[in-house]
């Protein structure tokens, strides 16, 4: 609401004007420190390795790994990466009436064709001077991914842009994701009624119920986030776009015959490819 432009009312005005203490105009949050972003990437890698681990177990491991922190600290670190103990935690039955929440669909549920059911999931990726949130969508049964979004928080807007570009050509009968305040909010619930699709939610601390996605996360952060350490954002996006495109489309999975995701997904016949075709998804 404030106007830097604005050449008849000063910044010290507009803020008076808004009741607004100026402080408040020119405040920089910090970042976080080099030590807690350290703590940040172990955290994410030891949660991939044990998705078990609370708080008090995740402090305590790191503690056997030489790092002195309270839980406190790893609290607050696991609450901003969104990372959770996959055990149901207390009162996990008590719902909040401002957000949609919807049963688990996928149970005895036989997947037997594309666009039948996708999967939405956010993870956490490190940079070398901050961190930011990865959105993909996926088919289940083909395990293409559909799309995906990058963002620096955690706001619901990033998820509404990859379900967008989503369903610019297909929908599927239901949509899973878990408990999450982005995929639970009105917007998002609104965006998937308008298109007649079947929202479905994991049981809360139950990350196996979207066990596909989340096999997603572990094989690219092996092989592509922790591999290369990512100076900033930009760098993120660059290498993350070329991990997917060779994921969709030149790596078989046992799972499917050893057909890729692209091929399952479009009924395509497996495709010939020269070396140096090949050698472009990688460079």
């Amino acid at each position: 609401m404030v106007d830097r432009a604005d050449l008849e009312l000063s910044i010290r005005k507009q803020c008076e004007l808004l009741s607004l203490n100026r402080s408040l105009f020119y405040y920089k949050p910090a970042g976080e420190s080099s030590l807690n972003l350290e703590l940040m990437r172990m955290i994410d890698e030891i949660h991939l390795l044990d998705p078990s681990l609370g708080s008090p177990r995740m402090r305590e491991t790191l503690c056997r790994l030489g790092y002195g922190v309270s839980v406190n600290r790893i609290e607050r670190l696991m609450r901003i990466m969104g990372i959770r103990a996959s055990y149901p935690l207390p009162k996990t039955s008590n719902k909040n009436a401002d957000h949609h929440l919807f049963p688990y669909l996928l149970k005895g549920l036989k997947i037997v064709r594309p666009c039948q059911v996708w999967c939405a999931d956010i993870t956490y990726i490190p940079v070398e001077d901050g961190f930011f949130y990865l959105v993909a969508i996926m088919d289940c049964y083909s395990r293409y991914i559909l799309a995906w979004e990058l963002s620096n928080s955690m706001e619901t807007q990033f998820c509404l842009d990859a379900l967008s570009t989503a369903v610019n050509n297909s929908k599927p009968e239901i949509f899973n994701t878990d408990q999450g305040s982005q995929f639970t909010s009105h917007r998002f619930i609104e965006a998937l009624t308008a298109k007649q699709i079947q929202p479905s939610q994991d049981g809360k601390g139950r990350f196996i119920d979207n066990i596909f996605i989340e096999r997603l996360w572990r094989s690219l952060k092996y092989e592509e986030v922790y591999a290369y350490c990512y100076s900033d954002g930009q760098a993120a996006y660059k290498g993350i776009r070329k991990w997917i495109n060779r994921y969709n489309q030149i790596r078989p999975h046992q799972s499917l015959n050893y057909y890729t995701p692209e091929e399952v997904h479009f009924g395509l016949p497996k495709k010939q490819i020269t070396l140096p075709e090949y050698r472009k998804f990688f460079l």
